[in-house]
């Protein structure tokens, strides 16, 4: 039994391949030309912005929090993005004016934040 591929797909066998081998390139030529020692400054908890070894009632600051909470808001908008433009010739205008209408949503979300001061990092 012989399996057939569709030539529609062939963009999105590229893309995959592509991105694999490209990924694949690039940490390894960043594992070869980079310096490997590792120091105190290096291994420490500068992302975090607090030691992750204290208490775990002890107050941060929920900064960190919301803008990953906002990272992962607009990661999602781009997982949307690419499956509407892969099909954009077949979903006619009422397709293409209702992805519009949640650009538009979420464009006012994100001008609501960044006037209120939540991308503000002070």
């Amino acid at each position: 039994m012989t399996y057939y591929i569709s030539n529609t797909y062939n963009g999105i066998y590229l893309f995959i391949i592509l991105s694999i081998v490209l990924s694949t390139v690039i940490i390894l030529v960043s594992y070869i030309l980079s310096y490997q020692k590792q120091d105190n400054e290096k291994i420490s908890a500068y992302e975090c912005g607090f030691s992750p070894f204290d208490d775990a009632r002890s107050k941060f600051d929920v900064k960190f929090y919301l803008v990953s909470i906002l990272f992962i808001i607009f990661d999602i908008e781009v997982s949307y993005l690419f499956p509407w433009v892969i099909s954009l010739p077949n979903i006619g205008s009422l397709g293409f004016w209702s992805m519009v209408f949640f650009f538009f949503i979420l464009t006012i979300g994100f001008i609501y934040e960044w006037m209120e001061g939540a991308l503000d990092w002070s």
